[in-house]
C-alpha cells in the first residue's frame, strides 16, 4: 500500500495559478512511477500527466500541455502539479496516482494502469 494525499485545491480565478501537492507515505516513494487525472461532475476521469521514478520523463494531456507542469522531489515523498492560465473546463477533483513497476519511457495515460489512488482535491476555476 502507498497512502497518497492531496493537497493544495481551491478556487481561483480564470487564468490564475495553483500548485498542488501530493504527498506519500512509505519509503519506496522513487520505485513508482506517479501520475494525475482530474474528474468534472459527469464525466470520466481523465488522465492529466504522468512522471518517470526519477523525474527525467513526462507526458502531457494535450488539453493542459504548456500550461501544467507535473514535477516530483523523491527526499520528500511529494507529487507536484503546477497549474497555470487555469481555465474554467480545468474545474475537477484532482487525483494522484502510483503506478508499481512502470517502464521509463512508456505514457501510463489509462487509470487502470494505475496501483494506488489518493482521495482527491478539489478545483474550481470561475470565470
Amino acid at each position: 500500500q502507498v497512502p497518497l494525499v492531496e493537497s493544495g485545491g481551491g478556487v481561483v480565478q480564470a487564468g490564475g495559478s495553483l500548485r498542488l501537492s501530493c504527498a506519500a507515505s512509505g519509503r519506496t516513494f522513487s520505485n513508482y512511477a506517479m501520475g494525475w487525472f482530474r474528474q468534472a461532475p459527469g464525466k470520466e476521469r481523465e488522465f492529466v500527466a504522468r512522471i518517470s521514478r526519477s523525474g527525467g520523463s513526462t507526458y502531457y494531456a494535450d488539453s493542459v500541455k504548456g500550461r501544467f507542469t507535473i514535477s516530483r522531489d523523491n527526499a520528500k515523498n511529494t507529487l507536484y502539479l503546477q497549474m497555470k492560465s487555469l481555465k474554467p473546463e480545468d474545474t475537477a477533483v484532482y487525483y494522484c496516482a502510483a503506478k508499481v513497476s512502470a517502464y521509463y519511457s512508456r505514457t501510463y495515460s489509462l487509470a487502470a494502469e494505475y496501483d494506488y489512488w489518493g482521495q482527491g482535491t478539489q478545483v474550481t476555476v470561475s470565470s
